[in-house]
């Protein structure tokens, strides 16, 4: 399965692509890349679940330069739960890079969807031929009261993520199109400081 991150002009137009190093697509499984941010001329992009190359229970941030196409990376400790826990966004605002990270069930089996935070100054990134860093997180909202409160069953998928200048937080659902899934999708804000 291909993996890049692209570059697109306007008029939609890719004018750069950045591949996955072969090294990194040598552990690849079918999960992949769950979100970018910029930050001071790099991209940092979310890896929604472990690799072959990663331990149990942690995942990869990866950060591209643009300008070199060079490559690193640290790891995120993901809680554990039933069915699985992945990352579904990245957004930087502030001092911290801000991740949404989630379970797959939904309902009453649904007991993982929150916000979460990592300081920048922790995300120091090393090559990916090397060990990676494992960074500390912090909770900073739990979801499951946001999604209950439209009255129907907890869905599944908090996948965007979006921070505006007032310190609004926006986030939304994906319903997949309907399959496995009632067909509603959310769009909500909250403020987290």
């Amino acid at each position: 399965m291909p993996h890049a991150v692209l570059h697109v002009d306007a008029k939609g137009a890719i004018t750069q692509e950045f591949a996955l190093p072969e090294g990194l697509l040598a552990h690849q499984t079918r999960f992949g890349m769950e979100g970018i941010a910029p930050h001071d001329g790099k991209l940092w992009v979310a890896v929604q679940r472990e690799w072959g190359d990663d331990p149990k229970g942690q995942t990869k941030l990866l950060q591209l330069d643009p300008a070199t196409g060079n490559w690193a990376g640290v790891r995120y400790p993901l809680d554990s739960g039933e069915g699985w826990v992945g990352l579904s966004e990245i957004a930087i605002r502030g001092d911290h890079a801000y991740l949404i990270e989630r379970d797959n069930l939904i309902g009453q089996a649904a007991s993982l969807k929150q916000i979460t935070r990592v300081a920048l100054s922790d995300m120091q990134p090393v090559g990916l031929d090397r060990d990676l860093p494992l960074v500390t997180k912090e909770v900073v909202r739990d979801l499951i009261p946001d999604l209950k409160q439209w009255n129907g069953y907890v869905v599944d998928k908090v996948e965007g993520m979006a921070m505006d200048s007032t310190g609004k937080v926006w986030l939304v659902t994906d319903n997949d199109g309907v399959k496995d899934s009632s067909g509603e999708t959310f769009l909500w804000n909250v403020t987290l400081d």
